[in-house]
């Protein structure tokens, strides 16, 4: 296990004192505005507005920009719980580092593996996408139908990020902004198309209207406030991404932290925006291009696509296509960063503490998160498409276990801190805690839902087969803490005494 020293960007601990490990990570190689980007692009902002918005619409109508807002506040509570934590352990184990400081090994191991978890998961989604998107491009679109094609293109998409991410953090900042660039003006371009044809009249759009933000009409139906705040939840996340290289950013005690706050309020600026002219043009109704036609509810981008953009609308596959790209890159950035960090840190093998000393990348976890993304993916598009999609259902709850998670850890280890200034009141505790309470309410009546046999594609011994594919995959990771608890590399993990730093933070 390494010893504890500071941050391989000389950065102290932060305030609190509490060191981290020199890792041989390439440090202060991304600044302020990479970090944005790469939480902006880990969200994939143009595929989840294009694949969510139209479910949202279909529970709550014209108050899904309220929505979008509501499903907001608790990520950004936990945003700000990521922020303050960073600031006195910038550790690229992040959820892992930070809940073994507050809560010890068990709670450490277990919430690096839910990072772990959604990210192989979203990445077989992602993957699928990706594959299917790229076919619609060429020749007449009918290759996206065939299931063997579009899984060895997702496999090899997976491949070529994991390689990216292998060769080094410069490479795959470079990948990673054309990628954006790409997305961000193809989604330009097309809410301009939109907004010319609003103001030309479009014969079949609605005016706005500030009922569409009137609390007191949404909640006339509590239950479809939940079940939409819960689906946008999914869309925010990603934007930890920023966290995750903070070893590799510079001011790690810092910049990181406003990343990930502003690429959160850029994120809700840019859905709410969206959404309102989507809905504007398209309406919320049933029929034709309309936002709760349920032939739209998959992507009402593809379903607008020739009518905004006529012969331009394959811009808007290009959009979504960079968008998944993009995502499927960031999105094992943190998964590798997680399982270095645990394996520095004495909770997996040494092996996944390896950094490869010309890249200066986690070489070993990338590649084994890049392999646990193939072999998840092709088994489950082989056995069951239906299981497949269910599963990527379930990526809600590992949202909400480790953002909760993480919420609860920035609450309990900054307890000593509170009587110090209202900021830290706020900031450290009342704001995380809060956001940790919202998801892990969200976290249940998800679960609750998803029980439901009607749930999904699929049922389970008369469950709803999201709902076991959930607990499983949570399950797996107690088992898998429980054998790691009695390895002879990792057992010390488990059972040392805890670091010094675990104290609770104290002013000076």
């Amino acid at each position: 296990m390494s010893a504890e020293t500071t941050t391989a960007g000389g950065a102290s601990g932060g305030p609190s004192g509490g060191a981290v490990p020199d890792k041989g990570l390439r440090a202060g190689i991304l600044d302020l505005g990479d970090s944005v980007m790469l939480g902006l692009a880990s969200t994939a902002p143009v595929y989840s507005l294009a694949a969510t918005l139209g479910l949202i619409v279909a529970v709550n109508g014209n108050y899904t920009p309220l929505i979008l807002i509501l499903g907001f506040i608790p990520v950004l509570f936990i945003a700000y719980a990521f922020r303050e934590l960073n600031s006195a352990m910038p550790d690229c184990g992040t959820t892992f580092t930070w809940s073994r400081r507050a809560f010890g090994p068990w709670a450490g191991w277990l919430g690096g593996w839910g990072v772990a978890l959604a990210g192989i998961v979203v990445l077989a989604n992602l993957a699928q996408v990706a594959g299917q998107y790229l076919w619609l491009l060429i020749g007449d679109g009918s290759l996206a139908e065939n299931k063997v094609v579009v899984t060895a293109t997702g496999v090899l998409f997976i491949v070529f990020m994991t390689l990216v991410n292998y060769r080094g953090i410069r490479l795959g900042e470079h990948v990673q902004r054309v990628l954006t660039y790409v997305q961000y003006v193809s989604l330009g371009i097309f809410a301009l198309a939109i907004i010319v044809r609003i103001a030309g009249g479009a014969p079949e759009g609605q005016a706005f209207d500030f009922e569409w933000f009137n609390p007191a009409g949404a909640f006339a139906d509590p239950f479809a406030v939940v079940h939409g705040s819960l689906l946008a939840l999914f869309i925010y996340w990603g934007w930890d991404t920023c966290l995750a290289v903070n070893e590799e950013t510079e001011n790690p005690t810092t910049t990181p932290g406003r990343g990930a706050v502003i690429s959160a309020f850029v994120l809700v600026v840019i859905y709410v925006s969206v959404a309102l002219l989507v809905m504007m043009y398209a309406t919320v109704g049933t029929e034709g291009i309309g936002l709760g036609n349920e032939a739209n509810q998959s992507d009402v981008f593809l379903a607008m696509k020739d009518v905004v953009l006529g012969p331009w609308g394959w811009l808007i596959v290009v959009a979504v296509l960079a968008s998944v790209l993009s995502s499927t890159q960031t999105t094992i950035l943190p998964t590798a960063r997680g399982t270095l960090s645990m394996g520095v840190h004495g909770a997996l093998p040494p092996k996944f503490g390896e950094v490869h000393t010309r890249n200066q990348t986690p070489g070993f976890s990338t590649q084994v998160m890049g392999a646990a993304a193939v072999v998840y993916y092709v088994a489950m598009s082989f056995l069951s498409e239906n299981v497949l999609s269910d599963s990527i259902s379930a990526i809600s709850l590992f949202i909400a276990f480790y953002y909760a998670l993480t919420g609860f850890a920035c609450f309990w280890y900054f307890r000593g801190t509170f009587r110090e200034s209202a900021r830290n009141l706020w900031f450290r505790g009342i704001l995380p805690l809060l956001g940790a309470l919202l998801l892990t309410a969200a976290f249940f009546i998800s679960a609750v839902q998803m029980w439901d046999p009607a749930y999904g594609d699929t049922q389970i011994f008369g469950v709803g087969g999201a709902f076991v594919s959930g607990v499983v995959l949570l399950a797996l990771g107690v088992v898998l803490a429980v054998v790691c608890r009695f390895l002879p590399s990792t057992r010390e993990y488990f059972t040392g005494k805890p670091p010094a730093a675990a104290a609770t933070p104290t002013s000076a």
